[in-house]
């Protein structure tokens, strides 16, 4: 396992990092497995969020007898001082310990005013001086907020989606946290499991010695590819390249990035998934989502509201009562043609 100075933070962090976004779809016992065999592998740093439902409580009760041996960042959605205060203190009790390594802003839509003295960052600033919390952190999936988050002098560290179809104005980021000794951390360094090639996403990023991806998995098999790339790095050459570029032309123009940031919805369409139906179905084994239970999933797409809190919520502007109405015709047209599908659901 490689480790890297972590920014002015100067911690101590593997650079092969764990998301722990999806272990929520996990029990404990198949999260609690994942996450010691990251830790045993090597891997010491820890992404999750308070808003992560139980993937704080399973970090904690998997690592918990290991603390000391980690470095655990977590996140706040809060608006205010107090809520962040509130927040932490769940955090704390989930991931049983008494302090939290990093403690990150989770995608505000503005970067809170530091001279306020009931904001955010004045919670940041006060955890800081209780003990609770080492080092100050920023999420974002705003360029310019990221930006400005790191030129500002204010956060130790950085979040930010970097893939291998990342615009170089996105890249652009890295340079800016490497001159100003910001750590950044690489969400959706697959985004958000479309890109085709893990070992083409893994040379890419590894390029950048002050980037820290946390890649998100939730089964062994997906901590063993990760651990195997890490084992023996590969090198970005004319092969994975080519991967790369076709990728980028595949998913050209927006496309949802599955963050979830659009839930929840009031029909209780699963908009992550079904929002990239369409590409999912291409890029991946279709046979998973072509089951009576996702059937019925998209179907939900037909009681959609139209209240637009989806789109409202969603950082990269789409439209996405359309794209989901998109991605249902497709799904419809898939079934239709699959002679080896199942039943379809009434």
């Amino acid at each position: 396992m490689e480790f890297i100075r972590f920014g002015r933070t100067g911690l101590r962090v593997s650079r092969t990092g764990f998301g722990a976004i999806p272990i929520q779809r996990v029990s404990f016992e198949e999260a609690g497995a994942v996450l010691r065999r990251a830790f045993d592998a090597g891997v010491n740093f820890f992404d999750t969020a308070r808003g992560y439902t139980d993937s704080e409580e399973k970090i904690g009760q998997a690592l918990g007898g290991v603390r000391d041996k980690i470095v655990l960042a977590t996140k706040s959605g809060a608006a205010d001082k107090a809520g962040l205060f509130e927040h932490l203190e769940t955090s704390l009790r989930n991931l049983r310990t008494d302090h939290v390594d990093i403690l990150q802003l989770h995608n505000p839509t503005e970067l809170p005013d530091p001279n306020d003295a009931n904001s955010t960052y004045a919670g940041l600033l006060e955890a800081r001086r209780q003990g609770k919390v080492r080092f100050l952190g920023m999420t974002s999936h705003r360029l310019g907020n990221a930006i400005r988050a790191a030129e500002s002098g204010l956060y130790d560290t950085v979040q930010f989606p970097l893939c291998a179809i990342s615009t170089p104005e996105d890249l652009g980021l890295i340079d800016v946290c490497r001159q100003r000794g910001v750590g950044l951390i690489a969400m959706k360094a697959l985004s958000g499991g479309l890109l085709s090639s893990a070992r083409a996403a893994f040379a890419f990023l590894r390029q950048y010695e002050n980037v820290v991806p946390v890649w998100g998995v939730e089964r062994m098999d997906q901590m063993d590819e990760i651990l195997a790339l890490e084992a023996a790095p590969p090198v970005l050459d004319a092969t994975l390249r080519a991967a790369i570029e076709k990728d980028r032309e595949e998913l050209a123009g927006n496309f949802c990035r599955a963050c979830g940031y659009c839930l929840p919805c009031p029909a209780d369409i699963p908009i992550p998934f079904a929002a990239r139906m369409g590409l999912i179905l291409r890029r991946m084994p279709a046979a998973q989502f072509l089951t009576p239970e996702w059937q019925e999933k998209m179907r939900r797409i037909r009681n959609c509201e139209q209240c637009r809190q989806c789109a409202g919520r969603c950082p990269y502007h789409l439209d996405t009562p359309a794209l989901l109405r998109r991605m249902y015709d497709e799904y419809e047209a898939v079934l239709s043609r699959s002679a080896t599908s199942p039943p379809r659901a009434g």
